[in-house]
């Protein structure tokens, strides 16, 4: 995972009363205020903070954006780190490493630089020091948001997880990927994009 970056900035919020309590909002923009460099998202109405990612991380981000721009898909549609408000919970929202999106997303901001999982098409994680997240909780996060695609690159177990088709909360299809085998992704991101497990994978986690 890599850090969250705020592409503009978001109205700072007022100081809170005694009285008054703090929303899962402003306590995650208080420690992404104190942890600077880390990722702060919330997912599931829990708060995570991520530190910043090693280099190996960045190389497989660095390869997968080649082969998605060399397969024709436009340098504005795939961005890194780009916020997305989800439904489970009042204040959910996350980061993926790497999305693609819609030619138009700038029409589709929701609320603290975060915007809406319709304007998606794929979102992708790779996995850091503690991938639980990617792995359990945020399957369930993307397909309630019907993001047609997630991608995980599991360095940890060495694969490639593509999850399509989102129905009630859960990817109705898992296709898992080895070393040695490559996959096309779905025509539904917006080109015929074929990868190779060993290329992603090739940086040591």
């Amino acid at each position: 995972m890599s850090a969250a970056a705020v592409e503009e900035p978001f109205e700072q919020r007022p100081l809170l009363g005694a009285a008054e309590q703090p929303t899962l909002l402003d306590v995650a923009e208080l420690i992404s205020n104190q942890f600077v460099g880390h990722r702060v998202e919330i997912v599931g109405s829990q708060i995570t903070a991520t530190p910043p990612p090693n280099a190996s991380h960045g190389k497989s981000l660095s390869r997968l954006m080649r082969a998605l721009f060399m397969a024709g898909l436009d340098e504005d549609d795939v961005l890194q780190n780009v916020g997305i408000w989800l439904p489970d919970g009042p204040s959910d929202y996350a980061v993926p490493d790497l999305s693609v999106v819609d030619a138009d997303i700038d029409d589709h901001l929701i609320e603290y630089n975060c915007y809406d999982p319709a304007a998606f098409r794929l979102v992708l994680e790779v996995t850091s020091s503690n991938p639980s997240d990617d792995l359990k909780r945020k399957p369930t996060a993307y397909a309630s948001a019907g993001v047609p695609v997630y991608v995980i690159v599991d360095r940890k177990n060495r694969r490639v997880m593509v999850l399509t088709d989102p129905k009630d909360g859960e990817y109705q299809v898992h296709a898992v990927h080895h070393p040695g085998q490559s996959f096309t992704l779905p025509d539904s991101i917006g080109a015929s994009v074929m990868l190779s497990v060993d290329d992603v994978l090739a940086a040591k986690k």
